[in-house]
């Protein structure tokens, strides 16, 4: 038993990762990328804690939980289509896939609109730090969304096409596991930046 990849179910069965063991190794390296800069904000903002908090009110909480919401549905529906395939429904693994695509679109735009408002604002990554952590993190988040959704996309066209069954489905839970990972960050991401003061 490979006990790197294996964890022990209730039961006492094997249980694997579920998805790709390379995913995971990626996954875990860019948690590791984000931790170190959650640091970093924590750190910088330990050192100007009013800057922080000033720069912190320009910010549109209701977008954020909005997009908090939206990513935290979009998971629900990952996780419908990773069930639906494991019973040999593809087609409904695609529909939960588009419907997680379709939030992960929603948060896009809105993460879009909101980065618009700071730059129409005169705002850039060189405003002060705050500023740069704010707008750096939520790009180096933005990417890895659509990248996400790169992905998610690539794993419904196979399913549509037939290319996995309930025994064959590893592609679906790496692409799943890719998904969640992207909305743990910015679980994280949104009550450090947005609301903890």
């Amino acid at each position: 038993m490979n006990i790197a990849v294996a964890l022990l179910a209730p039961q006492g069965r094997r249980r694997d990762l579920p998805g790709d063991l390379a995913m995971w190794f990626f996954i875990f390296a860019e948690l590791l990328v984000f931790g170190v800069l959650f640091l970093a904000y924590a750190f910088a903002r330990a050192r100007n804690v009013e800057l922080f908090n000033a720069s912190q009110l320009e910010l549109d909480r209701i977008s954020g939980a909005i997009n908090t919401a939206l990513l935290i549905t979009s998971s629900y529906f990952v996780v419908r289509a990773v069930d639906r395939i494991r019973h040999g429904a593809s087609r409904a693994c695609v529909h939960w896939l588009a419907a997680a695509m379709a939030c992960g679109g929603a948060f896009l735009v809105l993460k879009l609109v909101e980065f618009g408002a700071k730059f129409d604002a005169g705002i850039t990554m060189s405003t002060n730090t705050f500023f740069m952590f704010y707008i750096g993190l939520g790009f180096f988040h933005f990417m890895h969304v659509v990248l996400g959704m790169v992905i998610l996309g690539a794993v419904a066209l196979k399913a549509w096409q037939g290319g996995y069954s309930a025994a064959d489905h590893t592609g679906v839970e790496t692409g799943a596991s890719y998904w969640h990972m992207v909305d743990l960050v910015w679980i994280v991401l949104f009550p450090l930046v947005y609301v903890l003061r």
